[in-house]
Order: structure tokens, then C-alpha cells, then sequence
């Protein structure tokens, strides 16, 4: 069933309000392990879902929305936090996004997920490199990476759940 160009804003703005949700409650929770950067990652479910049942287009604009509405209600906006959230959500939207579309057989939900975990931490450690002037701050992506497989997983794992039991008609 096609959806009409109303309920279709309906949703995304949802889902974006949603996201927003997520990406301000998420930095609330503390990491109980001593890494700088290591969070859980949920508002990145809402990026996946809008991916596989709104397309690329659509969740490359809530994952932008996402990050800048977001950071500025939590008041880091222009921050190196800001920084950090942007470009690692963009990346792994954009990358997540053009896997499934272009190679949907080769990747599965968890396996889109885990990619985009990747890619999140590749993109924040770019920026970080940049910022820093030293490209020796790559030495830490091993411990970041450490932390993004098991909540790419569990991203991977609540996405596939979503679209069980939430289709948008």
C-alpha cells in the first residue's frame, strides 16, 4: 500500500522527534566503562528503520535533523560533540543507506547495523584526527570498536524486531 505524501511527513516527523528522544535520553545514561565516546548508540535505530522502510533520502534528512535539533536541546551544538554526532551519523547513514540499496543481498539487518557501527566510529576517529592534528589518535578505534560491534548488534537485533511488528502502511 502507498502511503500519501501527509501520512509519509507524519511518520518521518515522528521518527525524527523520536530520534531526538533517544539521542538527548542516551547522553544522560552513564558509560560504566572508563572510554570516552562509548555510548549505546539508539537514536542510530531509528536511522536503520527509516532506511529500510523510508529509504535513503528520507533518513539521511531525520539522521541531520537528529543530530542538530538534538544537540542543540542538550546544548552542545558547535561542540566538538556536535562534531563527533554529525559526522559519525551521517557516514553511517550514507553507508548503511547505499548497502542496502545497492548490495540488499549481501547484508542483513544486523549485518547493515554492524556496518554502520563501523563506519560511525571510522568517521568520529576522522574527525578527532583532524581535530587533534595527530594521526595517532586512530591507535584508539580498537577500543571504540570494542564497544560499537555489541551495540551495532543490539541495533541490528531492534531494528529487525521494529519492522516485525511496526510497518508503516
Amino acid at each position: 500500500m502507498r502511503r500519501s505524501k501527509t501520512q509519509r511527513v507524519v511518520y518521518l516527523g515522528l521518527l525524527t522527534g523520536l530520534a531526538m528522544g533517544l539521542h538527548i535520553f542516551e547522553s544522560f545514561i552513564p558509560m560504566p566503562v572508563p572510554v570516552p565516546g562509548a555510548k549505546l548508540g539508539l537514536a542510530n535505530i531509528i536511522s536503520l528503520y527509516v532506511i529500510l522502510n523510508f529509504g535513503l533520502r528520507d533518513a539521511v534528512v531525520v539522521t541531520v535533523l537528529r543530530t542538530v535539533l538534538g544537540s542543540l536541546l542538550s546544548g552542545t551544538f558547535m561542540t566538538i560533540v556536535f562534531y563527533f554526532s554529525f559526522a559519525g551519523g551521517l557516514v553511517s547513514t550514507l553507508v548503511m543507506g547505499l548497502a542496502a540499496a545497492l548490495i540488499p543481498k549481501e547484508f542483513s539487518v544486523v549485518g547493515l547495523s554492524l556496518l554502520g557501527a563501523v563506519t560511525h566510529n571510522l568517521a568520529q576517529i576522522t574527525v578527532a584526527a583532524f581535530v587533534v592534528e595527530s594521526i595517532y589518535i586512530t591507535l584508539y578505534l580498537p577500543y571504540m570498536l570494542f564497544f560499537a560491534l555489541p551495540t551495532g548488534f543490539f541495533v541490528g537485533l531492534t531494528v529487525n524486531q521494529l519492522n516485525k511488528h511496526y510497518r508503516p502502511s
